[in-house]
């Protein structure tokens, strides 16, 4: 794709990384203004997933090259702590719900440093079932409840750009409706998101844009509707 010479408010320009000698994200470049939610897709092995650790700065994969651009701050010379920091939040695929603390501490645990985002009741008025489970570890939750502690815990923090590793692996259609409602409303409150996920379909219906990735490298970016209508594109690079 075609970058402005000024970066977007959330902006990857030719991020390379690998892991040891192997190659997997290969120039990957794309823009997204304030408040959108872009799906990030691909087959499996395709990069979608360390794309995003490429951009969280979680040192692994290691990145070789390329910027990447939050609200002006410059991320790329950033490490991760000081890149979530700057307002960037992931939401792992193993969600890392911490062992032997309540609903209610892993959050609070997220607003310990400053900047502190979201207040308790803002959270538990998103997920009112986190609140009526708040003193219940938090691994003992369901697999949609941990998701929605996970997405919680991030928005404890000050979050610019929300970065989600397969939201809704394993969760039941229902689940994935009510998450998919939930990321609807942080969107109304301008947070931008990213996410990456197998159930593309799902993704596509939520998000603004698409960018899909072929072995590491961007092979479609533009609206997640054209991709809805393009059945010979799902095919090719989606297999639905």
């Amino acid at each position: 794709m075609t970058l402005s010479d000024t970066p977007a408010y959330f902006s990857v320009r030719d991020i390379h990384a690998y892991y040891g000698e192997s190659y997997i994200v290969q120039g990957v470049s794309f823009e997204i203004n304030e408040g959108e939610i872009l799906a990030l897709l691909g087959r499996n092995g395709a990069g979608k997933t360390s794309t995003l650790r490429a951009i969280a700065r979680t040192g692994d994969p290691q990145v070789t090259q390329g910027e990447i651009w939050l609200d002006g701050d410059p991320l790329h010379e950033m490490a991760s702590f000081e890149a979530s920091r700057s307002g960037l939040g992931l939401v792992p695929e193993d969600r890392r719900i911490i062992q032997g603390l309540t609903v209610e501490e892993n959050i609070k645990l997220a607003q310990i440093a400053p900047p502190v985002g979201w207040s308790l009741d803002q959270i538990y008025e998103l997920f009112p079932r986190l609140e009526e489970r708040r003193k219940q570890d938090g691994v003992t939750l369901s697999g949609g409840e941990q998701q929605m502690l996970a997405i919680g815990r991030a928005l404890a923090r000050q979050v610019k750009i929300l970065l989600l590793d397969e939201p809704y692996e394993g969760l039941a259609p229902v689940i994935v409706q009510e998450i998919a409602k939930t990321l609807s409303h942080i969107r109304e409150q301008g947070i931008t998101t990213v996410i990456v996920e197998q159930n593309a379909v799902a993704a596509l219906k939520l998000a603004d844009r698409a960018v899909i990735l072929d072995t590491g490298t961007v092979v479609y970016d533009g609206s997640a509707q054209s991709v809805l209508d393009d059945e010979k594109l799902r095919a090719e690079y989606l297999a639905i």
